[in-house]
């Protein structure tokens, strides 16, 4: 048997409720804390993307302001209009009463007459601001047009960098999990819970990538969801290949200390052989040629690893 290194397996520490408990909340901390991440890279590549506006030149700038200012003037012109068909209906019917009244209307005249050149100076300003909104408007809308097209050119791009950075965030964090997985495992840490904490928060996180891309941002047969997938599956089954290693290593030595066939597990009873595989249990040491229970750290006789 090996000596006692004074470190115990993990295996043989039971990890308390409490202990499960503090690691459910550790991970809806980092739960919080990660949702914010990920929503925060969207608004931060967001504020990179600037309006249409700023996507014009000057020549289309100019073209622009000419539309929007003839546009003013034929939104004033048609008001104005409106106004004075209005003053024009009630200097009419004012006239018309003092006639039917036989009532003098030489006043009422002249303002009707004055509504009606009103009205005339009206009609004509609308359709010049008419004529000058269509002569500045093909140039304006080709400007929008020209600059819609580099602004969904710009979101696009912005939309791929969000991806992008979101996925880097995600399989950052999935590589510190499973590395601090490795880390406190090896070193048999009471801290392993922290990890647990790790890696769940990471495949949650994985989850609302996944939820959050398929079918809203990238279409199903796009290969976003898939290089996610591929990559969680990755790092899980790597840590899991790590894990049995580790485990083939540890195993036989524990099985060696309590007494036990490092192959089976069997209660190991002094003979040559276990009575529950039939595999040899007493090996020679490569040193000193002694005989050396097989799965012991060092030997008994020489103290050789």
């Amino acid at each position: 048997m090996s000596a006692y290194t004074g470190r115990l397996d993990l295996e043989e520490i039971e990890i308390t409720k409490t202990e499960k408990l503090l690691a459910v909340v550790l991970t809806a901390f980092f739960l919080i804390g990660g949702i914010w991440a990920y929503a925060k890279v969207d608004n931060v590549v967001r504020s990179e993307l600037v309006s249409v506006d700023a996507y014009f030149t000057a020549d289309e700038r100019a073209a622009v302001d000419r539309a929007s200012e003839a546009q003013r003037r034929l939104d004033g012109a048609e008001r104005a209009l409106a106004q004075a068909r209005v003053d024009l209906e009630l200097a009419r019917e004012r006239y018309r009463t003092a006639l039917d009244a036989d009532q003098p209307a030489g006043g009422l005249e002249a303002a009707y007459r004055a509504a009606e050149s009103t009205y005339s100076s009206a009609q004509a300003a609308v359709e010049q601001a008419r004529a000058e909104v269509a002569t500045t408007r093909p140039a304006s809308d080709a400007a929008y047009a020209r600059a819609g097209h580099e602004a969904q050119d710009a979101s696009a791009r912005g939309e791929l960098i969000t991806f992008a950075v979101r996925l880097a965030l995600l399989l950052m964090t999935l590589g510190v999990a499973y590395w601090s997985l490795i880390r406190l495992r090896r070193s048999g840490s009471r801290y392993l819970p922290v990890a647990f904490a790790l890696v769940g928060f990471a495949a949650l996180l994985a989850l609302i990538m996944a939820g959050d891309y398929v079918g809203h941002h990238i279409d199903v047969e796009q290969l976003g969801p898939l290089v996610l997938s591929i990559a969680g599956i990755g790092l899980t089954l790597g840590a899991f290949w790590w894990l049995q290693r580790y485990l083939a290593r540890r195993i036989p030595q524990r099985r060696v200390r309590k007494g036990e066939c490092p192959f089976c597990g069997y209660p190991a009873r002094g003979s040559g052989h276990c009575e529950g595989c039939g595999r040899s249990v007493i090996g020679q040491c490569t040193t000193c040629h002694e005989p050396r229970r097989v799965g012991t750290f060092h030997c008994g006789a020489c103290g050789a690893a």
